[in-house]
């Protein structure tokens, strides 16, 4: 098992290596993991060279190796990430994630709470909210992409332009710009490939409009 310090220097120089391709400096390795001296490097490294961590690459000044990553993390490691993870809850609401919306073709209306998701304050501040997954490309031209999660404000009124949660037929559900244009309710997409729907206004009912969005980058 690695020492708190060995793993965080392990980690740090594995994305560095990732990331750039060389091996971070003895200043940038002291900064990741708290220390002041060149010679609690140079301990470090030789620990995690000895475990077989890392090697040194022959004729390469200040060059190294990640050979493998340690299976279990130090305890100490995963109390300072619990600590985190409380942190974060505390700072953040959580809302009901109901599960993948399509932004192309309808799909049936996900009614049922299967999970949750934590969103900041500050998105969330009045009313009740829920949050899809995106499913298809139709609104990629206004910056929501397949797999995005969207915040929604439970809403049944709409005005021209907002982006909604619209249940059709009461058993489909869709994420679409809103139009009411006379007894109709048009439903546009942002992807110039897509075409616009139009539907008696009695088969439409708006059940939210879109506030927010969350994204992970991989």
């Amino acid at each position: 098992m690695l020492t708190e310090k060995q793993y965080k220097l392990l980690v740090f120089i594995n994305k560095v290596l990732k990331e750039t391709g060389c091996s971070p400096s003895f200043d940038e390795m002291k900064e990741a993991v708290g220390l002041k001296s060149k010679s609690g490097i140079h301990a470090l490294i030789s620990a995690l060279e000895e475990r077989e961590f890392i090697r040194k690459l022959p004729h390469k000044a200040r060059a190294l190796e990640v050979i493998k990553m340690p299976k279990f993390k130090p305890k100490a490691i995963l109390e300072e990430e619990k600590k985190r993870e409380i942190a974060l809850q505390n700072s953040a609401a959580q809302i009901p994630l109901y599960g993948k919306i399509a932004a192309g073709t309808p799909i049936e209306a996900i009614a049922n709470e299967t999970d949750t998701v934590s969103v900041p304050f500050d998105m969330v501040a009045r009313g009740q909210y829920y949050a899809l997954t995106i499913e298809g490309e139709s609104m990629i031209e206004g910056g929501i992409f397949d797999g995005d999660t969207v915040i929604i404000k439970k809403s049944d009124t709409a005005n021209n332009g907002d982006i909604v949660v619209a249940l059709v037929d009461e058993n489909e559900a869709t994420l679409k710009i809103f139009k009411h244009e006379g007894n109709d309710i048009l439903l546009i997409p942002m992807n110039k490939d897509y075409q616009t729907r139009r539907f008696p206004a009695n088969r439409v009912r708006v059940q939210g409009i879109l506030t927010g969005l969350l994204r992970s980058y991989h």
